[in-house]
Formats: structure tokens, C-alpha cells, sequence
């Protein structure tokens, strides 16, 4: 039917105005901030070839990326779901620097299901990433580049919620699980199923101290979860220990630098878990149920491209933060506005120019 062609697909949007320019104006601020702070932009293409897409990601990429073939090289393409991927594809192949990097980026990813980004399938992805150093000092410069982000955008009031896939990871390690094991549990923990998590461990036939410690994970979150750590995963081995020694000394340095922000700490939370190395966080607003950025280290991306450098970033969704922001729309007001007649008088002409 006719009416039907002014419909758009679900989770799909257009921006009209006045809420394009004011999109247009956070954009050119929060460049110029991350140019500030030293990270050059870098524009991905929208298409590219589906391996280069999935690359370190795996599963976390593959189900939400639209495929097609390509009719000159006949093979198969994708719509970028998400510009990490190639942002490391620069970083390790192009630039090949020595030193650590810093690189920005902004554009729109499609997505073929809704994700946490606000329900839309196609964010306006803007994000920073740091290559070539691991260590709390750049995984702490990309958290507070989150929060002056959401200032920028208008959105004072936000929480941080942190975690470490090393913990997980080590945990299963040391059970000997195998992939699928893993996988199960993995799948079981992010929807906090604990009755289920204490079905499967009891099915794997776990030495006592394990099974006790992976079944608890899914309860070590809350403000206080690092003080109780220490306790409930004593007998876990040096890699889940020292996991745990890394995301206390990157929640002390946060408290230090933005000690007025509230840090919510779950240790069962493994977003990215299958190409993330570290530690992994979200920014969200109270009331709001979803995250409005997310990041985490994903040290081993650029490997497949032959050079595996340290890497940290986040992204967020340029329209989600004009969405929750407060005050743009009086920020960005238009300049007021000089009306003159159609003529072609020369001087009239020369007055309007």
C-alpha cells in the first residue's frame, strides 16, 4: 500500500530538524575534544570484507552483520556492525607505528538486531581507541574520555559498571572445561540464571573449591563485590588473581582522578567476552536501563593482520547521547536569521552577500 512507503524498518532513524544540526554540532565538539586529548580521526569504510569485520570478534559480530557478495570479487561482504575491527586493521597493517596510538572515529553501523545501544539498529558510532599500551594508565584515559564525553553530550549524571573477563576465564582454565563448557556457563552467567549455573557445575563433576567459586561469581557484583572477592575466590589460581589485583588498582586510580562518580563492580559481567582480554566497563544513566557506552581491552585484535599491540577503546551512540543529553538544543541554537525580497538589484545582491 502507499502508506506503507513512508514507513522505515524497526529499529532504524531518520533525524529531522532541529535535532540534525544539534546531532551535527555534538559531533564536530566531541572530535575537537578527542583531538585535544591526541587521537586523529580515521574513517572506516562502511563496507568491507567479512572477514576483516569479524576479525577477533567471532561470534560477537558474525549474527548482528548484514552479508552480501560482491559482484567484482565475488566475495562475501558485510555492513560494518562495529569499526573496532578495522580501526585495528589501520593501527597494525597502515600506520605501523612504534609508539602508542590514538584514534577516533565516527559513522553509522548497522546492525540486523537491536542491541544495547538504545534499541536501534543502525547507532551513529562514535568512539576512541588507544594501540600500543596495556596497562591501567590508558584503560583509566578511556574511562574518563567516557565521562567527558557525557558531559559534552549533556548527561551529569551517569555510573560506571566495571569488570574483568580474566576472572572468568581463569576460573574456567582452571576447571578444565572445554569450549562448550564454557560456553554453557558463559551463557548462563550473563543472564545471572544461578539455579541453572549450579546445574551444569554439578554436572561436570568439579573439584569442590571450583564449582563453589564459579558458582558464586554470579553474585560477586554490587558496589562492594572487590572487598568481597578477595574472600570468595581465595582459592582461585595466580591468573584470576592477579586479574582481580588489576581491576583494584584501575578502581583506585579511578576513584583518585573522578572520585564523585558512583562504580558499580560485576564480576560475572563478560560483554565482548570472546575477543576482550581485560577489563570491560559500560557507562549508564540512571533510569535508563541501557548502556549508553561501553569499552573494555582487546589486546590480541590486531593479530590476525600480523601485529597483536595492546588495545583499549569504548564506543557510544552519537543519537543515544542526543537523546539522554540536557541543554544542547539551547547551546546550539541558530543565529538570528536576516530576510530579504527576491530581486535582482545589484545592490540588494551586494547587501545579502
Amino acid at each position: 500500500m502507499d502508506e506503507d512507503r513512508w514507513l522505515l524498518p524497526a529499529g532504524i532513524e531518520e533525524v529531522l530538524p532541529p535535532h540534525a544540526q544539534i546531532l551535527e554540532r555534538l559531533r564536530r565538539e566531541l572530535l575537537d575534544l578527542y583531538r585535544s586529548w591526541g587521537y586523529e580521526l580515521v574513517i572506516p569504510p562502511f563496507v568491507d570484507f567479512l572477514d576483516s569485520l569479524l576479525t577477533g570478534t567471532g561470534q560477537d559480530l558474525d549474527l548482528r552483520t548484514f552479508k552480501l557478495t560482491d559482484q567484482v570479487s565475488g566475495r562475501l561482504l558485510g555492513v560494518r556492525a562495529d569499526m573496532t575491527p578495522q580501526v585495528a586493521r589501520m593501527d597494525a597493517h597502515q600506520l605501523r607505528r612504534e609508539s602508542p596510538t590514538r584514534l577516533c572515529y565516527l559513522g553509522t553501523v548497522l546492525h540486523t538486531r537491536a542491541d544495547g545501544f538504545a534499541g536501534t539498529r543502525s547507532p551513529y558510532q562514535i568512539g576512541a581507541e588507544i594501540y600500543g599500551h596495556g596497562g591501567i594508565e590508558s584503560d583509566l584515559e578511556i574511562l574518563r574520555l567516557i565521562l567527558l564525553t557525557l558531559r559534552t553530550a549533556g548527561i551529569g549524571s551517569c555510573y560506571l559498571d566495571l569488570g574483568h573477563v580474566g576472572i572468568f576465564r581463569g576460573l574456567a582454565r582452571q576447571a578444565g572445561l572445554d569450549g562448550r563448557q564454557e560456553h554453557d556457563l558463559f551463557d548462563a552467567l550473563q543472564r545471572k540464571a544461578v539455579p541453572e549455573i549450579e546445574q551444569q557445575v554439578a554436572g561436570l563433576g568439579l573439584d569442590n573449591k571450583v564449582a563453589r567459586m564459579l558458582v558464586a561469581l554470579a553474585e560477586l557484583s554490587g558496589d562492594d563485590a572487590l572487598e568481597r572477592a578477595p574472600e570468595v575466590l581465595a582459592d582461585a589460581d595466580g591468573r584470576v588473581q592477579e586479574a582481580l589485583k588489576y581491576l583494584r588498582g584501575l578502581a583506585d586510580a579511578l576513584h583518585r582522578f573522578v572520585p564523585e562518580v558512583s562504580v558499580h563492580y560485576d564480576l560475572a559481567e563478560l560483554r565482548g567476552y570472546r575477543y576482550k582480554t581485560g577489563a570491560v566497563f559500560a557507562a549508564f544513566v540512571p533510569g535508563w536501563g541501557l548502556e549508553i557506552a561501553r569499552g573494555g581491552r582487546y589486546d590480541d585484535i590486531g593479530r590476525v593482520f600480523g601485529r597483536a599491540r595492546p588495545a583499549v577503546g569504548f564506543s557510544a551512540d552519537l543519537k543515544g547521547l542526543l537523546r539522554l543529553g540536557a541543554g544542547l538544543e539551547g547551546r546550539y541554537l541558530e543565529g538570528p536569521a536576516i530576510y530579504a525580497p527576491w530581486s535582482s538589484d545589484p545592490g540588494l545582491l551586494a547587501a545579502i552577500d
